[in-house]
């Protein structure tokens, strides 16, 4: 085992697991287009700095800006939006769970839009074990209608089927780019993107100035959740490739409901807990766990025959 990938596999989830917490405090006294727009600011002009620090540039190739500009806006602008709207909703536990869900809807989508990622039998059976872990989760929600509570895990559910789109979209278009590129570009479009929309719908200078604790909070997520989280998340893609980095997933809903229950006293629930042991193990079904466990064990059990 490679220590060092895996303590930066535990710091990736460490520092994208609170990012919920973040999120829902931030929405206390910020309102979600706002907090976001701060959030990916920040970020960019962070990412921008480091990205010159290590002598990196900004394409000049309007089609890379056009395959970047369509990423920012599925895996940055809408889905962070959402997830800032739907947590004022929703517990931050839950919310993490739901994100758990991103590698399932990654591989359905993969299928169909890549030439070499297609769906088997065993990636199909985890898929729908993930599913079954998102309905426990959801219908709760819709017992008594269709009320603000559902919608709002309406939102963290498209969030992260849009997080899907994006990542099957930057595999098909945004490979080759050097390691923070990507995402640097991203945040600028990001906030380019949010900026008119904020001004006109919030209008942030008409509401009350926020509290301490949602700009402490916002600083947080721009900071660790994403410009930081960004800089691990490409070390360790160099390092270790896709396939162990799409390990984070099981960790991260781990960071999120120990914060969640630690820092915002929220309650587990069943629904929670099955539903989210079901999304793992469909999430390690998926991405060939078990599979590999067997082929390890089946050639150590005939040596040991012979």
């Amino acid at each position: 085992m490679n220590w060092k990938n895996l303590s930066l596999m535990v710091l990736l989830a460490a520092l994208w697991g609170p990012s919920f917490v973040f999120i829902k405090v931030g929405v206390e006294t910020i309102p979600p287009f706002t907090l976001v727009f701060g959030r990916v600011a920040l970020a960019a002009v962070l990412l921008y700095l480091v990205l010159r620090w290590q002598h990196g540039r900004l394409p000049n190739s309007l089609d890379t800006w056009k395959h970047i500009s369509f990423v920012a806006l599925v895996h940055n602008a809408i889905p962070f939006v959402l997830f800032a709207w739907g947590e004022q909703y929703v517990d931050s536990a839950l919310a993490s769970i739901l994100n758990g869900t991103i590698p399932l809807f990654t591989i359905l989508l993969a299928h169909f839009f890549t030439q070499d990622d297609h769906l088997t039998f065993t990636k199909v059976t985890g898929v729908l074990v993930g599913f079954a872990g998102m309905v426990v989760l959801v219908y709760p929600a819709f017992q008594d209608g269709v009320a603000a509570t559902a919608w709002g895990v309406l939102a963290l559910v498209v969030a992260s089927f849009l997080y899907g789109v994006a990542i099957v979209y930057s595999r098909n278009h945004l490979r080759g780019l050097p390691s923070l590129v990507a995402p640097t570009g991203q945040m600028i479009m990001a906030s380019l993107f949010l900026l008119p929309v904020m001004l006109l719908v919030e209008r942030p200078w008409t509401i009350p100035a926020p509290s301490t604790l949602s700009v402490l909070s916002m600083l947080a997520l721009a900071v660790l959740g994403t410009a930081l989280a960004f800089i691990v998340y490409y070390r360790l893609l160099e390092r270790a490739g896709a396939s162990y980095l799409s390990m984070v997933a099981y960790v991260i809903p781990v960071f999120g409901i120990i914060f969640s229950v630690v820092l915002l006293g929220e309650q587990l629930t069943r629904e929670m807990i099955l539903g989210g042991g079901l999304i793992l193990f469909g999430v390690m079904i998926v991405n060939g766990l078990f599979n590999a466990v067997f082929v390890r064990r089946v050639p150590q059990q005939v040596g040991a025959g012979d």
